[in-house]
C-alpha cells in the first residue's frame, strides 16, 4: 500500500514535502493495522489478559458515566482541554482533545463519545467491549464489560453501533448451527413460508431501513454525497493507483474532505483499486480464518466478532485513522492465528508420530556363524 501511495503521488505530481507527510500518515494508521496482529502472533500474550484489560477499562468507564451524563444539564463545558501534542500534527484537534460532551448538529441534543474522538467511533468500541466481555469467566467482570458497552453504544446515539451490538454479539454464537442438520431443516421451512409472508416481510424491511436511514436523516445525505463524488471521480480520474490523497472539503457535503467516511470509497479515491486490493485481500482472508474456527471451536467466537466490527466499521468511517485505540482487538487476532498455527504443528507432528509407531519394524538378519 506504501509503493501504490508513492504511486499516486509521482501520477500528480504532490511533491516530496507531501509525499513525506502521507507515508508518514500511512505509517501511522494502514502500517500499524498489520504491525498489531503480528505483534500478537510472535509475542507471548495471553487473550485472557486482553480479555480481563477490556473489562477493567469498561469499570473506569462506568465510574465515569455519571459525570459524563450529567455534563450537559449542569451546564458544563463540552470540550475540558486540547492537548498541546496537536503540534506534533494529525488528523484534527479532535484526537488530541477531551471531551465530556458533543451537540449534534442536527437536532442539538446531546451526544457522548467517552474516550473516542467522536461518538459513533464510541459506539463500535463498545461493542468491541461487549463481544470481549462475553468472553470473560468471571461473572463480575463479564457484567462490567457488558454494561459499559451497552452504554457507550446507547449514549453515542450511533445507528451503527445498535446494528454492531446486534450482529458480532449474536452472529459468531449462531455459526456452529451451519453443521447441525435441523437448523437446514428450520432454514428450509422458513426459506418455504417466505412465498405466503415474503411480501409483507419485504415491505416490512423497506420501512424499516427508511426509518433507520431518517433517525439521522442529515448524516445519511452527507455520506451518501462523500461516497458519490469519490466514487465517480475514482473511475474518472485515478483508477488504479488514485489521487494520493484526500480532497478539499465542498460546502456540498458540509466540508467533510472527500475521501473520508468511507474506508472503501476512501482506499479507491486515495489509493485506487491496487490499494483497495491490499486491504481486501487480506480482511477477506482474516473472514475465511475466523468464520471456519467459529463454526468448530468456541475459541473462534472472538475473533469473529471483532472482525464483524471491523468490517462494519469500515463502512462508516476511516478505519486506518483509528488504529490507535483498536489495537486490543487487533493483537487479539493475532493471539488467534497464533493458536490456530499451533493446532496445526500440533496435528502434524500427531500424524508423524501416529505414521511412525504404525511402520513395520525392520526384520532382523541373524549374524552368520
Amino acid at each position: 500500500m506504501l509503493l501504490v501511495l508513492w504511486t499516486g503521488h509521482l501520477d500528480w505530481g504532490l511533491g516530496i514535502k507531501q509525499t513525506v507527510k502521507s507515508s508518514i500518515g500511512w505509517a501511522k494508521g494502514w502500517a500499524l493495522l498489520a504491525l498489531f496482529p503480528l505483534a500478537g502472533a510472535v509475542l507471548p500474550i495471553r487473550r485472557d489478559l486482553l480479555i480481563r484489560a477490556q473489562c477493567k477499562l469498561a469499570l473506569w468507564t462506568l465510574c465515569l458515566a455519571p459525570v459524563l451524563l450529567l455534563a450537559p444539564y449542569l451546564g458544563l463545558p463540552e470540550r475540558i482541554f486540547t492537548s498541546p501534542l496537536k503540534a506534533v500534527g494529525g488528523p484534527g484537534p479532535e484526537y488530541f482533545s477531551v471531551y465530556l460532551f458533543t451537540f449534534d448538529p442536527a437536532t442539538w441534543t446531546p451526544r457522548w463519545q467517552f474516550y473516542a474522538p467522536w461518538s459513533p467511533f464510541a459506539a463500535l468500541l463498545g461493542v468491541v467491549m461487549v463481544v470481549f466481555a462475553l468472553e470473560e469467566s468471571d461473572r463480575k467482570w463479564r457484567a462490567a464489560g457488558m454494561a459499559a458497552g451497552v452504554l457507550m453504544i446507547v449514549a453515542s446515539k450511533s445507528r451503527m453501533g445498535v446494528v454492531g451490538l446486534v450482529a458480532s454479539s449474536l452472529g459468531p454464537r449462531l455459526l456452529p448451527l451451519v453443521l447441525k442438520s435441523w437448523a437446514w431443516v428450520a432454514i428450509g421451512a422458513a426459506t418455504a413460508s417466505l412465498s405466503v409472508f415474503g411480501d409483507w416481510l419485504l415491505r416490512s424491511l423497506g420501512a424499516g431501513i427508511d426509518s433507520f436511514k431518517g433517525a439521522r436523516a442529515d448524516s445519511t445525505r452527507v455520506r451518501a454525497t462523500l461516497q458519490r463524488i469519490a466514487h465517480e471521480r475514482w473511475q474518472e480520474e485515478a483508477f488504479w493507483f488514485g489521487h494520493g490523497t484526500v480532497q478539499p472539503k465542498p460546502h456540498i457535503v458540509e466540508y467533510m474532505p472527500i475521501g473520508s467516511h468511507h474506508t472503501w470509497f476512501g482506499l479507491l479515491f486515495v489509493k485506487g483499486l491496487v490499494g483497495a486490493l491490499a486491504f481486501g485481500v487480506p480482511l477477506v482472508w482474516q473472514i475465511v480464518l475466523a468464520s471456519k474456527d467459529a463454526a468448530t471451536n468456541p475459541r473462534g467466537r472472538l475473533s469473529l466478532g471483532i472482525v464483524m466490527v471491523l468490517v462494519l466499521l469500515s463502512f462508516g468511517e476511516n478505519i486506518e485513522i483509528e488504529v490507535y485505540l483498536l489495537w486490543p482487538a487487533l493483537v487479539l487476532l493475532g493471539i488467534h492465528a497464533r493458536e490456530l498455527a499451533s493446532d496445526r504443528a500440533g496435528n502434524i507432528c500427531q500424524a508423524h508420530a501416529l505414521r511412525k509407531a504404525t511402520w513395520p519394524e525392520k526384520a532382523t538378519v541373524p549374524p552368520a556363524e
